[in-house]
C-alpha cells in the first residue's frame, strides 16, 4: 500500500501591529519552504493593540495576496502549538533577530515539543539590512514631524497606506 505524503503545512504567527517589511520576508522565505502557510495573527487579551484586529488581518490579506499558497487566520486564548495542532501544521515558523530573540524561541521550541513532537520548528534569520526592523520600533518612530517618509521603507505599500490611514 502507497504512503501518503503529508502536506507540508507551516504557521507564521505573531502580532503583526503593524507587519512589517521582516514579517513580509519572513512569509516569502515560508513561500518557498512550505506548500501551504499560515500567517496566524495571535490575540492576547493581556496586550494593548496599536492596531484592531481586523485591520492587522487586513494589512496580511493585501501584502499576501500575490502568493496562492498563503492564508491569513488568527487565534486567540489558545497556544501556538495548540492552535498549529488544530490546522494540521508540520511546523511552526519563528524568526530570530537577536540573541533575545533566540532564547525565548528556544525555550518556546522546547515547550512546543513537550506538547506534540510531530511539529518542527523553523527558525530563519533575517538578512542585515532588515534585522533590525520590528513592529515596535516602527510604531516608535510614527508621530514626529517627518515619520511618514522615515517608516515608508520598513513597510509594504498596504500597510503603509493603513498606518496612514490610522494616523492621518
Amino acid at each position: 500500500m502507497p504512503t501518503i505524503k503529508r502536506q507540508r503545512l507551516g504557521v507564521y504567527a505573531g502580532s503583526f501591529d503593524p507587519p512589517t517589511i521582516g514579517h513580509s520576508w519572513m512569509i516569502e522565505q515560508g513561500v518557498r519552504l512550505f506548500e501551504r502557510l499560515v500567517v496566524a495573527v495571535g490575540v492576547n487579551p493581556d496586550k494593548k493593540y496599536s492596531f484592531p484586529l481586523e485591520a492587522r488581518i487586513e494589512m496580511l490579506r493585501q501584502s499576501t495576496r500575490k502568493f496562492r499558497t498563503v492564508s491569513v487566520a488568527t487565534f486567540s486564548n489558545r497556544y501556538l502549538i495548540h492552535y498549529a495542532q488544530s490546522v494540521g501544521a508540520t511546523h511552526i515558523l519563528r524568526g530570530i533577530r537577536s540573541v533575545s530573540d533566540y532564547e525565548f524561541e528556544r525555550t518556546m521550541r522546547h515547550i512546543n515539543g513537550d506538547l506534540d513532537t510531530s511539529i518542527c520548528t523553523v527558525f530563519l534569520m533575517p538578512p542585515r539590512d532588515i534585522a533590525e526592523v520590528s513592529s515596535s520600533m516602527v510604531r516608535g518612530l510614527v508621530g514626529p514631524i517627518g515619520w511618514q517618509k522615515i517608516v515608508r521603507k520598513y513597510l509594504t505599500e498596504p500597510v503603509y497606506r493603513k498606518v496612514l490611514e490610522f494616523h492621518a
